[in-house]
């Protein structure tokens, strides 16, 4: 139990009363583990990921995290509040949801900054990101002059720098060319490597194997069809076709028309 991070059970949720996000979903998420969640756009993905950074809370079921149960109420007390943001860091699908001060540095920083984290610390942290991200000519600039790429490490970024104990990300390569996607996908083996949980969402197969030990299927039912190691995921083509993860197409050669399938690489946005 110690281990357990967040577990999941039964848990419903559906926005404004009546369009169901999520039904019956039983996860238990251990500390160390990488884990990916693959599905359709709609199928209840980015909303499993604000759950988990307590941004949303069951209709039905129960949600814990570090052994305590998560909802409104245990948030109004300001010592377990602060200490569940300095341990649980989501990175939203969309960067610029995060990107709001006049600089990108103003923007990393803000968030250990209202955490009361020392000034000289950040500092520390600051320069190690920059380094790492590789976007140290960017701190003065404004986040909404940015590429997608670069809002995007700079969303990392604004995360990491408060060193939490898990790292949520809600499709953090979608829109990005290989070499930044490439970028990204070493990190978080690394920071994975160094202790952090980190879970993420994703319609990009081609990562599901190096970003994950266990793979999380969302069926159009919002929906848990299948977990499992990604290996075996990734070798079911039924599950994939059956949940709009591989795309069909047909193409006409020598008279005769060939329909075959391959992996879904579009990146859409997710309700």
């Amino acid at each position: 139990m110690a281990n357990t991070i967040f577990e999941l059970k039964d848990v419903h949720f559906s926005y404004l009363g009546k369009y169901p996000a999520l039904r019956g979903i039983d996860i238990k998420i251990e500390k160390g583990q990488k884990i990916a969640v693959i599905g359709a756009n709609g199928s209840g993905k980015s909303t499993l990921l604000h759950m988990l950074d307590g941004l949303i809370f069951p209709e039905r079921g129960s949600i814990t995290a570090f052994g305590s149960a998560l909802n409104e109420d245990i948030f109004n007390d300001k010592v377990f509040s602060k200490d569940f943001r300095k341990k649980v860091g989501l990175v939203f699908q969309n960067p610029d949801v995060q990107l709001f001060c006049p600089t990108v540095k103003d923007d990393i920083i803000f968030g250990p900054l209202q955490l009361g984290i020392e000034e000289q610390e950040i500092e520390k942290r600051l320069e190690r990101l920059l380094a790492i991200l590789n976007i140290k000519d960017l701190v003065n600039r404004p986040p909404h002059q940015l590429s997608i790429g670069e809002k995007r490490k700079v969303a990392i970024a604004s995360t990491l720098i408060i060193e939490p104990e898990v790292l949520i990300l809600d499709e953090p390569t979608a829109g990005l060319d290989p070499l930044t996607t490439r970028h990204i996908i070493d990190l978080l083996i690394e920071e994975n490597i160094s202790g952090r949980t980190i879970i993420t969402s994703t319609h990009d197969l081609h990562i599901v194997e190096e970003i994950s030990d266990t793979v999380y299927v969302f069926s159009h039912n919002k929906q848990i069809v299948k977990s499992g190691e990604p290996d075996s995921i990734l070798k079911d083509a039924a599950l994939l076709q059956a949940n709009n993860l591989v795309h069909i197409h047909s193409h006409r050669h020598k008279d005769k028309i060939h329909i075959h399938s391959h992996i879904h690489l579009d990146h859409h946005a997710e309700g």
